[in-house]
Order: structure tokens, then sequence, then C-alpha cells
């Protein structure tokens, strides 16, 4: 197949290709280097530099390629900046998002694959968080991608776009070659090996008080190979759907930390932190559906295994990607 993938340089997009291009796919990556790396895009992927917000550029890029689907990547993803910028978010991830959908429509192009967030349910009334909890976003950014969902169902209903929703929260660890480089890290993960990597005194734990064992609260951490594959495996659905992937459990702050300790070999202190406003307890996604529908499981369930291929990339490319 050709895959056309927006975001195809940032940390979810550039595994994804790579995992496309192993298994024999021809690949376009349309980003606009803001937040990912020229260095993260796969050497047999065709980079195209532009913005989903030029709407003449998309175009062009969509008549010109033909592909046979779309992933869609491209976002903003900060949480505490959409509450300060909502502008910024709507128009980047819903103005950007209908600029691409009319160019596929344009280009006769009828299958799609977005990458969403379990951030569309907001604070959940019930985990783990299967389909059918109610969505309630808290933020601009879990507004923006719940918005471009509704969209997708018009879409698909008018213009026969046939789309799979990927819904999932934090995506961890590292592929072979690429791995997580933010150029403003929010993520707990690579914050709290930044202090392995002597790059910080400590790491931050917001909030020690919650309704969990240890106090710190729990998140679904997902490997990123197991996201792109099961990104691949939404290309085979034949009528549009939405999922939540999630690994069946959950890790707290302190446990993450833990396992940093432990498969790094530093003390790397931790301080801990006022409550941050809005951050539930415990958010852990449900997956039956996607793995009884696609037969998608997550073959890296252990912290360690995850954290283990994140360590690795990060000594390897202590700077990230350098640019």
């Amino acid at each position: 197949m050709k895959i056309f993938v927006t975001g195809g340089a940032g940390y979810i997009g550039s595994n994804c290709v790579d995992q496309l291009i192993r298994r024999g796919d021809e690949v376009v990556v349309f980003d606009n280097l803001t937040e990912g790396h020229r260095a993260a895009v796969h050497p047999q992927a065709k980079l195209i530099v532009g913005d989903l917000q030029d709407a003449g550029c998309i175009s062009a890029a969509m008549q010109a390629e033909r592909p046979d689907a779309v992933m869609h990547f491209a976002a903003n993803a900060l949480v505490g900046e959409s509450m300060v910028n909502p502008s910024k978010y709507f128009n980047n991830n819903v103005r950007g998002g209908l600029n691409l959908l009319d160019a596929m429509v344009t280009a006769g192009v009828k299958r799609f694959v977005f990458s969403s967030t379990c951030a569309t349910f907001g604070v959940p009334e019930r985990v783990p968080i299967d389909e059918s909890v109610p969505q309630r976003p808290i933020n601009p950014y879990g507004q923006s991608k719940l918005m471009f969902e509704d969209i997708l169902r018009w879409y698909d209903r008018l213009h026969g776009i046939v789309f799979v929703s990927l819904r999932y929260f934090n995506a961890a660890g590292a592929g072979e070659t690429y791995g997580e480089d933010h150029r403003i890290e929010t993520h707990l993960i690579p914050n709290v090996l930044k202090v392995a990597l002597g790059q910080r005194e400590s790491v931050d734990v917001f909030g020690g008080d919650y309704e969990t064992p240890d106090g710190s609260c729990i998140r679904d951490y997902i490997h990123i190979i197991d996201l792109a594959e099961a990104h691949l495996l939404a290309l085979t659905r034949k009528e549009s759907a939405f999922y939540n992937l999630g690994t069946g459990g959950g890790n707290s702050v302190f446990e993450v930390i833990e396992c940093c300790r432990r498969i790094t070999g530093h003390p790397i202190p931790a301080v801990v932190k006022p409550r941050r406003p809005g951050d539930p307890p415990r958010l852990i996604a449900g997956s039956a559906k996607i793995e009884a529908e696609l037969g998608w499981k997550p073959r890296f369930q252990k912290l360690d295994a995850i954290i283990a291929s994140a360590w690795a990339w990060h000594q390897k490319h202590p700077h990230g990607y350098g640019d």
C-alpha cells in the first residue's frame, strides 16, 4: 500500500512509518517539522515539508501522491498549553484536519486512521475506560480531538471516508531506531531518564496524596511499537470504528520512577509538588473491543521492557535528534 502519514517526523509517527516500511509499504511523510525532526524520517520514506493549515499545500500533495490511505498523527498535544492558547489547538487540530479531509475528498482517498486520545473522556466515570464511557473533555486539547472525531463521522456518512479513530494515553518506550524527543518535554518517562543522564537534578511528582496505593497518579503506559501495530491493523478495517487502546493495567508515578532507578542504576531524586488541576487519580484504557475485532494485543505488557527500550535509545541519543 501507499500510505500518506501526517506528523511522520514525530515520536509516534516515525515509529509507525518504520513499521510500515518494514512490511513493504510505500510511505509519504507530510510534516511541518515544528515538533518533528528531519532525522526521525525513515530514509526510505518521501518527506514533504508542509503545513496542514495551508489548504493549497496539502491539497497539492494529496493530488500528486494519490495514496491508498492516510494516517493522521499531526497535532498539538500539550494539555497545559491548550488551556492558555486554545486558538492554537482548534486551528491546528480541527482546521488543519479539515483541510486534510477536504484534500482527501478531492483526490478520492477513502481510508483514514486517526491518532486520537483518551483525553476526549476527561475525568472518566469509570476505569478501565471502554468505548461506552461518556466523552466529556476538560481541556481544549481533548475537545479539539473530540470535535475532529465528530467531523469524521460526517465525512464517512457524506463522502464515504472509512476511518478508524484510536484513543490512547501514554505512548512510551522506543523502537530500534526512533525514540522520544519533544522540544517541550512533558512526558514522565523521558523526564525521569533525563535525571539519569545528568541533564536534570530531580524529577517532579505532581501530587503524593491521591486515593491510590502509593499516593501518586496511575496511568496506562503503552509501548510505541504496540501502538504502531494497532495503527497498521486499523488499515484492515472495512467499516469506520472507534477503539480505545490500553494494556489492561497501569503504573503509578512512583512505580515508574522506581523502575527507572532499577533499569538505569541511578538514584533519581524525586520531589513531590502540589497536585495539578484536573489530574484524575487513575486513567486506564480498556482495549477489549480492538482485541476482539482486530486481534490487537500489546506485546510489551511489563513496564520494565518499556523503560528499558526508552533507556537504550536515550543512551544512544542523549541529546535527542540534535536539531
